[in-house]
């Protein structure tokens, strides 16, 4: 039995949940979702004191595949929901001499230490804004955002002797000692 899975999903008084077979639509004031899932796992609206809820369930507890998509598929509409109601921001740190951001349009501009810049098209429903070496990713959907992050932050990763490169606000890059350190000892 899944712990995760079994939790109702709270639907805030802002946003509309439609179900139709496997595919789950969420509105609200940042934006629509769409989403199709297994057909092993089932999704219900109801009712509860604080308000409407959504209830994921599957036909057979016992099946092994089953029941590690319950979980799964109830986080999954827990971000939308909570995506659509208050979005999702994710920050990049840009650390080297050098290295900075430029907004081009609705698109990003990035020089990092290649020869040329490099131009980072930004998707439609995310939006991204530089702010000295902070490059800031706002949307609704969890899992674009995470994408979209991870692919600016492969263009440069942060490199282990100076830490220079992209990383994740908050991000520990594990530092190594240089060859003029190693020596001393």
């Amino acid at each position: 039995m899944s712990r995760v899975g079994k939790k109702p999903i709270l639907i805030p008084s802002c946003v509309t949940v439609s179900i139709e077979q496997n595919t789950v639509k969420v509105k609200g004031p940042k934006g629509e979702l769409t989403q199709t899932f297994t057909p092993r796992v089932s999704m219900a609206l109801g009712q509860e004191e604080e308000g409407p809820v959504v209830n994921v369930s599957v036909a057979d507890e016992q099946d092994k595949t089953s029941r590690a998509q319950w979980g799964t598929v109830r986080a999954i509409i827990q971000h939308m929901v909570k995506g659509v109601h208050e979005g999702f921001v994710r920050q990049l740190e840009i650390n080297g001499v050098g290295y900075r951001a430029n907004m081009q349009g609705k698109d990003l501009l990035l020089n990092v230490g290649f020869s040329h810049d490099v131009p980072v098209v930004v998707p439609a429903g995310i939006e991204a804004s530089v702010e000295g070496n902070v490059i800031t990713l706002k949307g609704a959907d969890k899992q674009l955002l995470g994408e979209v992050a991870a692919n600016l932050r492969k263009i440069r990763k942060p490199e282990p002797y100076k830490g220079k490169g992209i990383k994740y606000a908050g991000e520990v890059v594990r530092r190594k000692a240089g060859k003029a350190q190693k020596a001393e000892k």
